[in-house]
């Protein structure tokens, strides 16, 4: 071999193993980044433990006490009620009072009705949402026996809102049912392609969500006593 084959001969040697070394790092490269990203879903419809039913009665008189007394004697009438359709009248607790006195305020003249407006805020507190949800069903006696009702900047009765708090005994076993689903997705896709799933990669549980069991356009969960709990996890598996 002559002086100048010799270099050449070292050159290609050298770039043919840089070849290999690059060719099979980017073969483990490959390996390693095999990977699919599946979501697991788990939903379970469950039924308010919790009943939340803000009520506010509302009374004019011309002078503090007379609008008290008419405040008292509602606040009873309101108490009646609720005992008549089966929800204990202790449930009910007062809130706040609030006194308005139409002359102090410049954009009221007072000229018609009394000058003075007592509003006294109530809120019902009830394990028992189905018997609340029944009972707010019967809010027109409460009109037609002379409760002046208020619902925010509003007129007429607050709605209940029914809550459900025993989520944490759900999420140990939802978790398992989503995982379980992503799983069985990441499976699917493996057998498709002629694959076998290998470890985790990467997990994100995701967020629970309450939503209304029946999710048309206008329903407000809070407002429902059917609900859907729902978690989505989203998993990458190793594909091997």
């Amino acid at each position: 071999m002559d002086k100048l084959s010799l270099p050449l001969v070292i050159v290609a040697f050298g770039l043919a193993i840089g070849g290999w070394f690059i060719g099979h790092g980017f073969v483990e490269s490959r390996t390693v980044d095999r990977f699919v990203t599946v979501k697991g879903v788990a939903e379970r419809d469950v039924v308010a433990d919790l009943a939340l039913w803000p009520l506010q009665v509302v009374a004019t008189a011309d002078n503090p006490a007379t609008a008290q007394r008419l405040i008292d004697e509602s606040v009873s009438k309101v108490q009646s009620f609720l005992e008549r359709n089966g929800i204990d009248g202790s449930l009910m607790e007062a809130k706040g009072i609030e006194v308005t006195d139409r002359l102090a305020n410049q954009y009221d003249s007072g000229g018609r009705g009394g000058r003075y407006i007592v509003q006294q805020r109530l809120m019902v507190r009830s394990e028992d949402p189905a018997i609340v949800h029944a009972a707010s069903q019967n809010v027109g006696e409460l009109v037609a026996d002379g409760v002046i009702l208020k619902s925010g900047q509003g007129w007429g009765p607050a709605v209940p809102t029914y809550l459900f708090k025993n989520l944490n005994d759900l999420k140990p076993s939802m978790i398992e049912e989503a995982t379980a689903s992503a799983r069985e997705a990441a499976q699917r896709f493996a057998d498709d392609s002629e694959s076998q799933v290998d470890g985790i990669r990467r997990a994100n549980q995701g967020v629970f969500v309450i939503l209304a069991r029946d999710g048309a356009g206008g329903i407000v969960e809070e407002q429902e006593l059917h609900k859907t709990v729902r978690v989505v996890v989203t998993i990458e598996y190793y594909l091997g």
